[in-house]
């Protein structure tokens, strides 16, 4: 159908809070209609043979929101990933987790966990959750390890730090560079999301709320994305 398909889709989910507002809803029913949008993403995702999707699921900064709301959302990703599991092992789907586990609930935690383990063998699809997720704080976390490392092995600290170390290092590891990044709501900025990972990424924004998004606006986004020329800084 496609002759170019992104092999990283890294995709912003906004709009959640918006949509259940215009429809005088609280803000945690736009939350769960949002998780019905992933199962539509999931099941285009695999009819279309993506290979790997990045989800940008609770950022670091999301702790600014109301006590509330964060409940209502680690509450329905508890459900989601409970409710969802039999089908993602079924299905082949891989699930990963980028970003940092402090601060994530105890509860929360294990079902992530648990959904990793579970799904460690499958390879048609790589889910990627990025949740306490921050990309300043990643790339922070993999000098780090760097040091860490180095230390560990008596290494010479003062050695050159190459792109592959840092890139070893990363929450996401070993998935590739992101091709296309998607982001909804018709907000128009990276929101500190997978900023190494997106160097040569083709950005894509619409105006389609996260919770109304289907395979109609995924087609569009990837439509569009095979007629980008990738240059990579050549000619």
């Amino acid at each position: 159908m496609f002759s170019n398909l992104p092999e990283h889709v890294a995709i912003i989910m906004d709009g959640n809070g918006r949509w259940a507002t215009s429809k005088g809803l609280p803000r945690k029913d736009g939350h769960k209609e949002g998780s019905f949008a992933i199962d539509r993403l999931l099941e285009i995702s695999l009819e279309l043979g993506l290979k790997n999707i990045s989800l940008y699921a609770f950022s670091t900064e999301n702790w600014k929101r109301p006590i509330s709301e964060i409940n209502a959302i680690f509450e329905l990703l508890n459900f989601f990933i409970e409710d969802r599991l039999t089908f993602i092992k079924e299905k082949g789907i891989r699930v990963l987790h980028s970003g940092a586990k402090s601060k994530i609930p105890i509860l929360s935690n294990k079902k992530i966990e648990n959904a990793i383990e579970e799904t460690k063998n499958n390879t048609k699809l790589n889910l990627n959750f990025c949740l306490n997720y921050g990309g300043h704080e990643e790339i922070i976390q993999s000098f780090n390890k760097i040091l860490e490392n180095r230390i560990k092995l008596n290494e010479i600290l003062e050695k050159e730090i190459t792109i592959e170390d840092i890139e070893k290092n990363l929450y996401t590891y070993p998935l590739p560079p992101v091709d296309l990044l998607i982001r909804t709501a018709g907000e128009q900025r990276i929101s500190n999301f997978l900023l190494w990972q997106i160097a040569y990424a083709e950005i894509y924004f619409t105006n389609t709320l996260w919770p109304d998004f289907n395979k109609e606006a995924l087609m569009t986004a990837l439509e569009w994305y095979n007629n980008r020329v990738r240059k990579f800084g050549g000619l």
